[in-house]
């Protein structure tokens, strides 16, 4: 059984550029005064985020009749993340939740969810974060399940998890353990609603307090069939893989942006000594450029199955991570001590710069992942 190409909420059949520029203008006028707020950890934006779902973001890479197109996705987040890049963070969170569901072959279950998610009606984020590492044999699965009528019994715990409320949903894999001895694994949706699943808070972060960020215990927890996403997992992770990557490069594509404008905004108080620094605006810009020709080359292609087509998704991830932490040590640079203030947002860019190096496939595991591939 092939994949459910989900229907996108009336509202997101508007043209992809209309999109856009709503989120963008939304960002602007909405976001822009709560940034500072969700960076200090006091405001979770889910009114924003469902607000954001009612012109069509969330649902904008859903595949119409097989193919899919991440490129209003990408856009749009880099919208977001030009103005908060926390915002920009809960943003591929609440896409890729939307892209697990689309690509499932659970009908019932793409069915019950899939316009919800798209619409922002339910929000949730996903989980695989500890699954792709194990993937590449950085970590062990932390989440077991065993079968049972009707479903599984899963238990374990996952130290982030990120885009959550008691009353979200999330994606995750879980190892099954049969009496047998035999293994495999499953991919499912996880109800926050559940009793038997508790959130807890995380200790304070450098950035990022206000994404909804818990670490997630499941006792003894019972998922559904309703709620596999797939099973056996590894194909599935195999298809949806270049999408979650692809999707995060809108996490750098706006933190970048704004770099540029910070530097550009202190070159006539300090442009006379800032031209003795060794990276100027225009060489960002034009990564900037460079990133976004590739990423919409990459996003209008997600199915790809070929190993060059794999290789540039991860090299592209890899350089906008290292090119999202020079912009805003650049720019922090050219601000000079007036960047340095804790109101300033030049500081606010250079820890979401380090967030942006960091989250899964950090740094590391992607020259890992190019290495072995």
């Amino acid at each position: 059984m092939g994949s459910l190409a989900l229907s996108r909420v009336e509202i997101s059949d508007q043209p992809a550029p209309a999109i856009v520029d709503e989120v963008a203008r939304i960002a602007r006028h909405e976001l822009a005064p709560l940034a500072p707020a969700i960076d200090a950890g006091s405001h979770y934006p889910g009114d924003l985020l469902r607000r954001l779902g009612k012109v069509g973001v969330w649902g904008s890479h859903v595949p119409q009749e097989g193919p899919a197109d991440l490129r209003c996705a990408i856009q749009s987040m880099a919208a977001i993340g030009e103005v908060c890049g926390a915002s920009a963070f809960m943003a591929w969170c609440q896409m890729t939740l939307v892209w697990y569901v689309a690509n499932s072959t659970n009908l019932k279950l793409a069915k019950r969810f899939g316009d919800c998610f798209s619409s922002g009606r339910l929000l949730g984020g996903t989980g695989l974060s500890n699954p792709m590492k194990s993937f590449f044999g950085i970590e062990k699965l932390k989440l077991k399940g065993r079968k049972v009528e009707g479903g599984y019994i899963v238990r374990g715990a996952l130290p982030w998890v990120s885009n959550l409320g008691p009353d979200h949903f999330f994606g995750t894999i879980f190892e099954r353990e049969d009496e047998d001895g035999g293994t495999g694994i499953v991919m499912f949706l996880a109800d926050c609603a559940d009793p038997a699943i508790t959130l807890q808070p995380c200790k304070p972060f450098l950035a990022m307090d206000g994404t909804g960020t818990y670490a997630v215990q499941f006792r003894d927890v019972f998922v559904p069939d309703e709620l596999i996403l797939a099973e056996p997992a590894g194909p599935f992770v195999k298809k949806i893989r270049a999408g979650f990557i692809l999707l995060q490069t809108g996490l750098a594509l706006g933190l970048i942006k704004d770099c540029v404008q910070i530097m550009d905004e202190v070159d006539t108080p300090l442009g006379h000594v800032n031209r003795y620094l060794p990276q100027q605006p225009q060489q960002f810009r034009e990564l900037h450029a460079e990133f976004e020709k590739e990423a919409m080359a990459l996003a209008s292609d997600p199915y790809n199955s070929d190993d060059s087509y794999w290789r540039r998704v991860v090299a592209l991830r890899l350089r906008a991570g290292d090119a999202s932490v020079a912009a805003a040590h650049a720019a922090m640079l050219h601000c000079g001590a007036r960047g340095y203030l804790q109101s300033h947002r030049a500081q606010r860019r250079l820890r979401e710069a380090y967030f942006v190096a960091i989250v899964t496939p950090a740094t590391k595991q992607l020259r890992k992942m190019l290495d072995q591939h």
